[in-house]
């Protein structure tokens, strides 16, 4: 079973669209339709925004679901010059980057007394989706590398470069670290898609809501072609 947590309602609900939806029900505020998405058993759910809720949506996904795998989608920032608005990122790993427990002796962006910094994807999962978003996409150009979370909207310079001189990541978000320390603690596999919807630094070269139109429109075609190689 493949669950599929996605960040906006018009994504999730473009998603449930193309499901034959079999039974939906609610656990924790949370909406999960269960059924079958371009041929394969899925699960699609909106977790809501912020580690918490991604972490707990998560795990209520492999307890109550029973899901082997986790597909987060959604927008990010780009930390990476090379990387613009509108480009897809897929993530090798993820890192809390507002975790400090460096009095303690921890690095930086590491959970005490977890035995790893970053939560590594499924690289097998990651080249799927880096193939399915080259296919769906072709316009648009596809990144893979490190997503950093924190329950923080990053838009300062200051935010945004203590945030690459630490962690050395592609873009940053609200969700994808969550996501992954669960699926790390549960040993099932996962990987972050993220479409680009800013600089993290309060430029914009397109309005939002065009950029939303198109962001939902290519992870809709990204997650349906990704289904296909899964």
């Amino acid at each position: 079973m493949i669950g599929i947590i996605g960040a906006m309602e018009e994504e999730v609900e473009a998603l449930k669209e193309a499901m034959e939806i079999r039974k939906t029900e609610e656990v924790a505020g949370m909406v999960f339709c269960e059924g079958v998405l371009c041929g394969k058993d899925a699960v699609v759910v909106r977790s809501g925004i912020g580690k918490v809720n991604a972490g707990i949506c998560a795990q209520i996904l492999v307890d109550h679901f029973d899901v082997d795998m986790l597909i987060n989608t959604g927008i990010a920032g780009s930390l990476d010059a090379r990387i613009d608005i509108g480009d897809m990122v897929i993530s090798t790993d993820a890192v809390h980057h507002d975790m400090d427990a460096t009095i303690f002796g921890d690095p930086a962006g590491q959970v005490p007394r977890m035995d790893t910094l970053a939560f590594p994807a499924d690289g097998v999962l990651v080249e799927k989706a880096k193939a399915a978003n080259e296919k769906a996409n072709p316009e648009i150009r596809t990144f893979t590398g490190r997503v950093a979370s924190g329950d923080q909207f990053i838009s300062s310079a200051e935010a945004k470069e203590r945030i690459v001189s630490m962690f050395h990541p592609l873009c940053t978000e609200m969700e994808g670290a969550g996501i992954a320390q669960a699926a790390y603690l549960n040993k099932v596999s996962y990987v972050i898609i993220r479409a680009i919807s800013d600089k993290a630094d309060n430029s914009a070269v397109m309005d939002y809501p065009e950029f939303e139109r198109q962001a939902i429109t290519h992870s809709v075609r990204l997650m349906k072609e990704l289904m296909t190689l899964l």
